[in-house]
């Protein structure tokens, strides 16, 4: 939603309430809505809380509230009226028009951007691949979500860290250790080396099956490494180089980035610290030999620090890390970006944060506690027609990618052969295809992968929206002419059709902050599908006799006044994949 229209609307209902119903308590802002007929307004108030707490017609309440608001907010922009239940609150069109469009032209990309971020730190943990194993499938949707919130919040002005916190510690490097010294002398790592490392892992698992004696050499091998044997931790540190340089090439094929990169191994002289302080807060106790956290929750067993032999795990290693990323950034929020099967592990963690910063006496400005969150997500699942390589129970996303960016180019091929940098091209579509559809459904469903929908350009898919960006281009190159940044005619662009787009644009602003807000990229998604089928039928229009109503016709004024239109949609559009980590192709 625009921003500032908003708040009016926020504030003047917030006075109307106050001064019609004195004793009724509600949050405004977070109580609007969008009509989902447009012809009703832009905004949209339901009265039912407020009838409910009075007893009184939820109908006869927004009548009384819209003569208060009309009369309150007389100078302002907006228009009020009551519709059943609900205060409809309308702009009138020029208005609109003029300040959305000279806003968008004015400020290219930096439309929508906010300054509420200013002076927060926002960390946010994304992708964390496992090393020594191939970039599966499973690590995609953490990889885009992540990289599309770290763009967002950037946006809202926050000072943000994405980090990257690969696996590179614990006792499948033992198992990887002993499959190298087994059977990896001949392997010529070259190529495809980390498949090649993966197949070693995956042999040492079948020949364990046969021979339990492996597994006891895994241990001493990984304690070897542990207590720092030259050899293991040499080819433990040839193992992370491999593993680096690949996940970099993938990172650069999606467009992803990081700010910081550390592994588990890291923090293994943090997680002593971290034990002693826990200890010392009286937290940890003995049971069946190991040293745990008793959570006091029925849904969670306790947390476990150390096993009976003194070996930490895996929530030692995120206590430790939330500590050390607490004292190192002082953030306003820690944002993990990990499935949904981790979620007791994160409500464990947190837990034990949260009785170590009570014990401790520390002040809310002290405490991370609230300021930590697991930002969960739905499985990746694969139709029928799924053609890539599989190894193990692994899908490899390269092998993905790939698939995507040939069947992209052979689409080219088919509908416009003469396009240069065809090749380009198809890896900026074939890409995009496969991280929007992580980010065209909400988080925290699981996704159906499937080919078709996916890669269709028509329906409600990221090739299509990279398409519609370039048709909008295409207009641009053919109108040939410099626009200005001052609308001279926005009472020219007077059709439903082209109010609805403008009135769309003015919505983007506020759908970044909802976006950041309830850490979900779809909202953006959802946005850019709705701008583009908007616009799609301003560009279909028909005139009352049939004929196309083309954007650009010999009434230059006219022409003028919807290039304009067309550059502010190509602006946002471009600017909202950017947010979704998509390229914006000028043509197709």
């Amino acid at each position: 939603m625009s921003k500032d229209t908003k708040q009016e609307f926020a504030e003047q209902l917030a006075l109307a309430i106050r001064e019609s119903y004195p004793d009724n308590l509600i949050d405004t802002a977070e109580a609007i809505e969008r009509p989902k007929n447009p012809e009703m307004g832009r905004y949209a108030f339901p009265t039912f809380a407020i009838a409910k707490a009075l007893k009184q017609n939820p109908a006869q309440i927004a009548t009384n509230l819209a003569a208060v608001l009309n009369r309150i907010g007389a100078n302002g922009t907006l228009r009020y009226s009551a519709v059943g239940p609900y205060v409809n609150a309308s702009e009138e069109p020029i208005a609109i028009a003029k300040k959305t469009l000279e806003s968008i032209l004015s400020g290219g990309t930096r439309y929508g951007a906010s300054d509420i971020g200013n002076g927060k730190k926002i960390l946010v943990e994304y992708s964390s691949p496992n090393i020594a194993k191939p970039f599966g499938i499973g690590h995609l949707r953490s990889t885009v979500i992540g990289n599309s919130l770290r763009r967002i919040f950037m946006k809202l002005g926050y000072e943000v860290t994405g980090i990257n916190y690969p696996g590179d510690w614990g006792t499948q490097f033992g198992k990887m250790i002993v499959a190298w010294r087994k059977w990896g002398g001949e392997l010529d790592l070259a190529q495809d080396a980390v498949k090649k490392l993966f197949d070693l892992y995956v042999r040492f698992h079948v020949e364990a099956e046969k021979d339990k004696s492996l597994n006891e050499e895994a241990r001493i091998a990984f304690k070897q490494l542990e207590d720092g044997a030259p050899e293991a931790v040499d080819l433990w540190e040839t193992f992370k180089t491999i593993s680096h340089a690949e996940f970099n090439r993938i990172y650069s094929l999606l467009g992803v980035e990081f700010d910081l990169v550390y592994g588990e191994s890291f923090l293994n002289d943090k997680m002593d610290a971290a034990v002693d302080r826990l200890t010392k807060d009286g937290l940890t106790s003995i049971s069946q030999g190991a040293l745990v956290v008793m959570l006091d929750n029925p849904q969670l067993p306790p947390c476990l620090l150390r096993k009976g032999d003194g070996a930490t795990l895996y929530a030692t290693r995120d206590i430790a890390g939330l500590i050390y990323r607490w004292e190192k950034f002082h953030f306003h929020e820690s944002l993990y970006v990990v499935g949904v099967a981790q979620s007791d592990h994160f409500k464990q963690a947190f837990i034990v944060i949260d009785k170590m910063e009570r014990a401790e006496g520390l002040s809310p400005q002290e405490r991370m506690t609230g300021r930590v969150k697991h930002i969960d997500f739905g499985w990746v699942k694969f139709g029928e027609t799924m053609m890539s390589t599989r190894l193990g129970n692994i899908i490899f996303l390269e092998d993905v990618i790939n698939e995507a960016v040939k069947l992209v180019a052979e689409r080219i091929s088919e509908k416009n052969p003469n396009l240069s940098k065809r090749d380009v091209i198809a890896m900026q579509v074939g890409t995009g295809a496969v991280i929007f559809s992580q980010l065209s459904v909400r988080r925290q469903k699981d996704v159906s992968f499937i080919w078709d929908q996916v890669l269709n350009f028509e329906g409600e898919t990221g090739p299509y929206l990279q398409y519609t960006h370039a048709r909008l281009c295409s207009l641009i190159r053919n109108w040939g002419r410099e626009l200005p940044v001052q609308l001279a005619h926005p009472d020219l662009l007077n059709h439903p059709e082209e109010q609805r787009v403008i009135e769309i644009l003015a919505d983007f602003p506020g759908i970044i902050e909802d976006a950041a807000r309830h850490y979900e990229p779809c909202l953006i998604s959802d946005y850019l599908l709705g701008l583009s089928a908007a616009f799609n039928k301003v560009y279909q229009r028909k005139t009352a006799d049939g004929r196309s109503d083309k954007i650009i016709s010999d009434d230059l004024i006219l022409s003028e006044a919807r290039m304009s239109l067309v550059k502010c949609v190509e602006v946002v559009v471009k600017e909202g994949l950017h947010l979704l980590g998509l390229s914006a192709p000028e043509e197709m």
